[in-house]
């Protein structure tokens, strides 16, 4: 009895294309400092993914998504809360960044957040 011949496997297209970058969470900015005796305070900085500029409870205070490091929210994501006297003019958008410090609260989702008593703003370069 004869051995079974297999054709050869195909080749693999070549790719031309790089494979997609990850978003950059580094960031330039600093996250200011936590006073020394306050508890429960944290850190971030990160570039802005999305910006909540119309708070639907109506108190002025605007809400930031950020990609960071430091993943105060989630992995790879950190939620600030900026109240109204605290609200940089003009509000910063997409690509820019951001670096927040207060105490982490949770949001009305149930989200883990910093409810900002510090915060720092870059915009995005050419």
């Amino acid at each position: 009895m004869a051995a079974a011949e297999t054709a050869p496997a195909p080749e693999a297209p070549a790719t031309t294309a790089p494979a997609p970058k990850a978003p950059e969470t580094a960031s330039s900015l600093k996250a200011p400092p936590c006073p020394p005796a306050a508890a429960n305070c944290e850190r971030a900085s990160g570039r802005i993914v999305y910006v909540e500029r119309v708070d639907p409870d109506g108190d002025g205070d605007a809400h930031f998504v950020l990609l960071s490091e430091e993943g105060i929210t989630a992995p790879g994501i950190s939620v600030i809360d900026v109240r109204a006297d605290l609200r940089p003019q003009p509000l910063p958008g997409p690509g820019d960044e951001l670096a927040a410090s207060g105490p982490v609260y949770r949001g009305s989702y149930g989200q883990r957040q910093i409810q900002a008593d510090r915060i720092a703003v870059g915009t995005e370069g050419p």
